[in-house]
């Protein structure tokens, strides 16, 4: 397994092994005890899936609130996405940082997130599909969205603003000024 840190060890983009023969090949992609051996100590509860049918769909950046904050394991099942990750720990040397990874079927990466960031991402294909772990229940009353508009985040997409298809729930999220008040 191909490992990758970022946030000081937080994040990691994993990239599990392929074994292949004649029929295809088979991969190990959640695997508790390595995880652990990672330093990744959650435990995982409930599995989403999300469709995007366009290129250009825009989803984040998203957060649930403690005391069910949730870490996430995601992955693409078909398509690519520019995915989005923002440090919301406030005693964190990277507090508002982001870094953005491409994930794909093709290149086969996995990105664990753990409690205390923003997670969202924008589609480089139609069809996409991703599969994601989460360490907690959705709990809709402590889900928040902050703006990848703000300024001091400084995302920069590689698509024009006017050409992304995103929620009215998303369009409408949270500045960090708000984000700290609350």
């Amino acid at each position: 397994m191909e490992i990758d840190y970022h946030f000081k060890k937080s994040v990691i983009v994993l990239k599990p092994e392929k074994f292949f023969d004649e029929r295809g090949f088979f991969a190990e992609t959640y695997n508790l005890r390595k995880l652990k051996k990672l330093g990744v100590q959650t435990k995982f509860i409930q599995d989403n899936y999300s469709f995007s049918k366009s290129k250009n769909v825009f989803r984040g950046l998203h957060f649930q609130s403690p005391p069910h904050a949730q870490a996430k394991l995601i992955r693409v099942l078909s398509g690519s996405i520019l995915d989005i990750v923002v440090d919301l720990r406030q005693e964190s040397d990277s507090y508002l940082s982001h870094r953005m990874f491409t994930l794909s079927k093709k290149n086969f990466k996995q990105i664990y997130i753990p409690t205390g960031f923003a997670h969202g991402f924008l589609t480089l294909s139609s069809n996409t599909e991703i599969l994601y772990k989460t360490s907690d229940y959705y709990y809709p009353d402590l889900e928040k969205t902050l703006s990848w508009e703000d300024e001091s985040l400084n995302i920069q997409l590689p698509v024009q603003k006017t050409d992304l298809i995103i929620s009215e729930k998303d369009r409408n999220a949270m500045s960090i000024s708000q984000l700290i008040k609350d």
